[in-house]
């Protein structure tokens, strides 16, 4: 089977690659994403597929057909693009100013159409049905959960998803053990004091001073409170404040963002944050408001879905070409949302040039290895193939 799999993605490269360079040059923001859920649900009717449109607002849903496994496995990638001008200077560079394929989520949508043409090529030896997830506004972490209320993890035993990675050869697979990303959330603060003349600090309370004190204390405390073995990382990336240069300013606002990795630490940090903003604004006399949104959760990828896809990768490619990462990221993924509701794994693709400068996500310059795609289209294909092969859990 493996070799009917690779036979097929072969005869496809060229519609991929053509595909691949379609999106890049037409990319749309996320929740904006029509013209790209058009294009993909075509795909996907060309194929056979029973297509959903307008899920999670502009996502869509491919449901494939296959035999009596009664274990519906699902596949998500996501479609959305960044507010970034590229500077790549590619024949098929992004035609929207402002706009840009900067994650790779091109890719990503390649990869889930030629797996979606491979295992519609495969007809009657396909053992089960699978379900293909295009996301929409991964970017702004929402669109896993529109796709979610929207039904489309409904009845799903497992999830497999993939994300590009520029930190590795292109071609080769990086496959990972538990933890892969970070839960994120934002805060807000709004420390309030009492303005004052600049140059009698005495008969006010300054709040730049105080936001001040609270931040440095907040990084201080990370590395003498928090267990150095669960890693957490507090930035603030935005303070505002004052009204003038000789008025001591009496409110601040400060917002950033907070990464964790274990469950437990993501829990407490609500009451740890606040209670590290009450204790400074207490002692010089402020007050203060705390606004704590909940965003992602980690994405914990499930032992057996990724031992099952580690073996597949291995079997694909030979070993030479999976590895395994030591070190999870500090960036966030909603696919952890679809992981409350069924076991999944996420791997990532790697997309490095091997003899130029590789550009990290989210660059202006970041470009992709486009042989790539067959192999995550192989890897996605052989897993879900093999996943009927394992018995019932």
């Amino acid at each position: 089977m493996l070799t009917r799999i690779k036979d097929l993605a072969q005869e496809l490269a060229p519609r991929l690659i053509e595909i691949r360079r379609h999106f890049h040059a037409h990319p749309e923001l996320s929740g904006q994403e029509y013209q790209t859920a058009a294009y993909v649900a075509g795909v996907l009717s060309s194929c056979g597929l029973a297509v959903q449109e307008a899920i999670g607002k502009t996502g869509v849903i491919g449901e494939l057909v296959g035999g009596t496994d009664e274990r519906l496995v699902a596949i998500r990638t996501d479609m959305d693009a960044l507010p970034i001008t590229e500077a790549t200077h590619l024949e098929f560079a992004s035609r929207k100013l402002g706009v840009m394929h900067a994650c790779g989520h091109d890719m990503h949508t390649t990869v889930g159409l030629g797996t979606a043409m491979v295992l519609a090529g495969l007809g009657e030896r396909l053992p089960g049905n699978v379900r293909f997830l295009f996301q929409p506004a991964e970017e702004i972490a929402q669109g896993a959960n529109w796709m979610v209320q929207d039904g489309a993890m409904n009845d799903v035993s497992a999830i497999f998803g993939v994300h590009v990675f520029p930190s590795i050869p292109g071609g080769s697979i990086g496959i990972r053990y538990g933890a892969l990303t970070a839960a994120a959330d934002d805060i807000e603060i709004f420390i309030t004091g009492e303005s004052g003349h600049g140059a009698r600090p005495h008969e006010a309370i300054d709040a730049i001073w105080i936001a001040a004190q609270v931040i440095t204390t907040l990084q201080q405390a990370i590395s003498r409170t928090q267990n150095p073995l669960r890693p957490m990382v507090l930035t603030i990336g935005q303070i505002s404040g004052g009204r003038a240069p000789n008025v001591i300013a009496d409110q601040v606002r400060l917002a950033g963002t907070v990464r964790s990795l274990h469950p437990e630490t993501h829990a407490n940090l609500p009451q740890w944050i606040e209670s590290i903003v009450a204790n400074v604004c207490q002692m010089y006399g402020a007050r203060y408001e705390l606004n704590y949104r909940r965003g992602v959760p980690s994405v914990q990828n499930d032992l057996a879905l990724t031992q099952l896809l580690e073996e597949s990768a291995k079997e694909a490619w030979g070993s030479d070409r999976v590895q395994l990462l030591q070190e999870p990221s500090m960036g966030a993924e909603d696919f952890s949302m679809y992981l409350e509701h069924a076991p999944g794994t996420m791997f990532r693709l790697g997309v490095g040039f091997p003899n130029k400068p590789n550009h990290p996500l989210h660059h202006p310059q970041f470009e992709a290895d486009e042989s790539a795609i067959i192999t995550g289209v192989v890897t996605l294909a052989y897993s879900i193939y093999r996943y009927w092969q394992q018995p019932v859990r």
